[in-house]
């Protein structure tokens, strides 16, 4: 493997053919692309378009984004020009459960430190803009200016790029008039937030502008929306995030290249890089290796539903993600807690967890067939694991009937995920046949029943105080049309973390919807998830110094 010291970044550049006047250097080793070369290298390439997804995770994650950056590396090595497009790390789990987010080992995103923490600067522009639509709506109601919001309808709430709980329900206004009205409020991850999402979906300048435009962040007395432009905040929203639209690129520790843009999380938001980022890369590859955040039952059913809707994007092939230790873990034999470690026996060879809990990968496989998709199953060998977990989980894997390859991305980087990427080529010379979950006109309630039924097993839907009533009001204001996007736990199908394996017999509880009309979706929450999530008990945070250098440690 070559050294693990990035290179110049136009040195990356000219890997997908692009010249030094379409790549502005952020610092020596990472660069925004020009605005506009989608348009200006529009080509008639047709590249292969694989996903990589992964079952229910146990709380330390089962190498999905290792897994995605060494199959870009490895694709490489067999000679084919590949990309991976990832996702931003935020804050959030950065300092929270999971530590950074740019990869690990031999499979490793450069320069890491850099896209662990302030990277580009995406994140803290993402929040800017948000948080400026928050202070011109307060400052609109409390000086009544029209159209006069109803000041019990305001939907738009704050963000930040941290796992700050305590800024969940907060009440604003203190002592501050006439700028801004006493109301109760709160603040969003800024993963969380529509912006985000709209950043993520946009597919120029032009498109960003007019998404912001249309943001819904109330209503009047009468029920008419009160959008973005109506406060004329969208054009100084759209000067926040000019530069944030331009995806960014990087590399990976073998020094191919990568797009790291936009981080919208996948459990509470729409889980998937940007779109920008994808089209780009369609057009200067053969192979697009593109991540989405957690399971199939959630990143993967957003990226089918709502990206590729959105993009015209169709996906090759799809990846899936599995562990031993994932699919003990659905056996639901082992006492697993967020923030600790895995329990000790969870090492030891366990064929009858491993059965007990295989129930969990092929509920994935299936929500991927049903999308016309094809499906390899990649099984991330961890350094602790026995050959006996890992034959059994592979032949359990075949028995479904389909392709399972054992991989070692961590360790062995693209070497180790080789016999991948000759599947996937393989995989990809055939058509997939692709679909969506239900068609666009389906009435909104429709449509979490479909996502609920089909996707994560449910009965059906139980919608609480409200929802119906919101969902027939966007249906009567033109935006039944809509796709949905549901916020819920990503360590389950179902809508609880305690429901492990396959659950039946249960009822998805959809607590409240949102109208996010800027970035084109319903968004609903299903149980008890938050959109601000709080710190584990032992933070990463804790681990993570400078040493006498100057040097960051402990951020992987």
């Amino acid at each position: 493997m070559p050294d693990a010291f990035p290179r110049p970044i136009h040195e990356i550049a000219r890997q997908l053919g692009l010249g030094s006047d379409d790549v502005e250097p952020y610092g020596w080793f990472k660069g925004k692309l020009k605005a506009g070369l989608d348009v200006q290298r529009h080509s008639e390439k047709v590249a292969r378009y694989v996903g990589v997804t992964a079952v229910n995770p146990t709380p330390l994650g089962e190498g999905k984004t290792v897994t995605a950056i060494a199959l870009s590396m490895a694709l490489s090595q067999l000679g084919h020009r590949s990309i991976a497009t990832l996702r931003e790390p935020s804050l959030g789990p950065v300092f929270g459960i999971k530590g950074g987010g740019a990869g690990g080992g031999k499979a490793t995103l450069l320069p890491a430190d850099d896209i662990n923490l302030h990277f580009t600067g995406d994140m803290h522009a993402v929040a800017a803009a948000n948080n400026l639509l928050a202070a011109m709506i307060d400052n609109h109601v409390q000086r009544g200016q029209r159209p006069v919001v109803d000041p019990a309808t305001i939907s738009w709430r704050r963000c930040v790029d941290m796992n700050d709980k305590g800024l969940a329900h907060i009440v604003s206004g203190l002592d501050n008039r006439p700028q801004a009205p006493l109301r109760e409020t709160g603040f969003d991850l800024t993963a969380a937030s529509e912006v985000m999402a709209i950043l993520s979906l946009a597919t120029s300048l032009t498109d960003l502008r007019q998404r912001l435009g249309r943001i819904t962040v109330g209503f009047t007395e009468t029920g008419e929306p009160v959008i973005a432009d109506d406060l004329q905040c969208a054009g100084a929203m759209a000067a926040l995030l000019r530069d944030a639209l331009r995806p960014n690129l990087v590399q990976t520790c073998e020094h191919t290249p990568a797009l790291v843009h936009t981080g919208p999380f996948a459990n509470i938001a729409h889980g998937n890089s940007s779109v920008l980022a994808d089209q780009i890369a369609m057009q200067v590859a053969d192979f697009v290796i593109t991540e989405s955040g957690f399971g199939a039952d959630c990143g993967a059913e957003k990226l089918f539903n709502i990206k590729c809707r959105t993009s015209g994007l169709r996906p090759s092939a799809e990846v899936l993600v599995c562990t031993v230790r994932a699919i003990k873990y659905h056996s639901g034999q082992f006492d697993v807690h967020p923030g600790r470690e895995l329990p000790v026996e969870m090492l030891d060879e366990n064929p009858d967890a491993l059965r007990a809990g295989i129930a969990n990968l092929q509920a994935h496989v299936d929500i991927i067939r049903r999308f016309g998709v094809p499906v390899i199953v990649a099984i991330n060998r961890f350094p602790s694991d026995v050959d006996g977990d890992i034959n059994l989980l592979k032949q359990l894997a075949n028995d479904m009937g389909v392709e399972a390859v054992v991989i070692e991305p961590f360790t062995n980087g693209g070497a180790g995920t080789v016999d991948l990427a000759r599947t996937v080529v393989d995989v990809c010379s055939s058509d997939s046949h692709f679909e969506f979950l239900y068609p666009s006109d389906l009435p909104l309630e429709e449509k979490l029943e479909a996502v609920a039924t089909e996707i994560y097993g449910a009965d059906g839907v139980d919608l609480l105080a409200g929802v119906h009533g919101k969902l027939q009001t966007y249906s009567s204001l033109g935006f039944g049309d809509l796709p949905i996007c549901i916020a819920k736990t990503q360590y389950s199908l179902s809508h609880d973390p305690k429901l492990l394996g396959r659950p039946k017999g249960f009822r998805l509880p959809i607590r409240d919807v949102h109208l996010a009309s800027g970035a084109g979706f319903i968004y609903a929450i299903a149980g008890d998830i938050s959109t601000m999530p709080g710190l584990p008990r032992s933070p990463a945070a804790q681990r993570i110094d400078i040493d006498k250098d100057g040097q960051i440690v402990g951020l992987q």
